[in-house]
């Protein structure tokens, strides 16, 4: 007895519809398994309060400011970790949402990461600052240090630091308004957040170094950066 051809569309729908479900969830992912363990790198992780009264003045910071790339095996605390991402772009003016570092428009171009290797508190993996809530959000799995060494014409401070802070910069926040003077424009900035890690490294008798001879896209490859996000900046820290 032949079957109502009704039914055996709605039976070709569901089964259409059930195959461009799985792979989503199941085949592109590894199963359920696998998209858990996606959605939970997306979380995000409070830091601790950052401080704005040291145990060094200004002057002292910029007396001692050096160029730091020898480093011990003593890890950094989570403390000194979300210090040093407040002093780069964090938020001190919360009624207007403007931060530590100058930036032309506020329009704010720069993203900055934590490439954790040993870091309390921290799984070693790669880390994005929200400055809007002074929080982490985890972005990769697995230490990276040997990863961007390697990209970074093998400078061994970026292997044995405890960790890296990178800095990158979209071009495009900027130049939809200044057009390609813009560009200049997010250079700078870059240049004043470096000067305020820095400063803050000095400030927590800790050392860091402006690295900028590394690969582009080899660095944006290791830490699976967008197309526009632009590496400017890589800064071993440590002590």
């Amino acid at each position: 007895m032949p079957m109502n051809p009704v039914f055996l569309k709605k039976i070709l729908f569901l089964a259409v519809g059930i195959y461009l479900l799985l792979p989503a969830s199941f085949c592109l992912e590894g199963g359920v398994q696998m998209f858990f363990k996606h959605a939970k790198a997306q979380e995000k992780f409070d830091l601790p309060e950052f401080s704005t009264d040291g145990d060094i003045s200004l002057e002292k910071a910029l007396k001692q400011r050096k160029s730091t790339r020898s480093f011990t095996s003593d890890p950094l605390t989570l403390d000194e970790a979300g210090q040093l991402l407040w002093a780069a772009q964090g938020i001190n003016r919360p009624d207007r949402g403007y931060r530590t570092a100058p930036s032309a428009g506020a329009l704010y171009p720069l993203e900055v990461f934590l490439a954790a290797g040993k870091v309390e508190g921290l799984d070693p993996g790669l880390y994005r600052y929200l400055p809007k809530n002074h929080q982490l959000t985890k972005i990769k799995t697995g230490d990276l240090r040997r990863d961007l060494y390697n990209q970074a014409l093998r400078q061994s401070s970026v292997l044995y630091a405890p960790a890296v802070v990178v800095i990158a910069g979209i071009y495009e926040r900027t130049t939809g308004r200044y057009g390609q003077r813009g560009r200049q424009y997010v250079h700078m900035e870059v240049g004043h957040a470096g000067q305020n890690i820095h400063l803050q490294a000095e400030a927590l008798g800790l050392g860091t170094v402006v690295i900028g001879a590394f690969d582009d896209s080899g660095v944006q490859q290791v830490l699976g950066l967008s197309d526009n996000e632009i590496p400017m900046y890589l800064m071993p820290v440590g002590k």
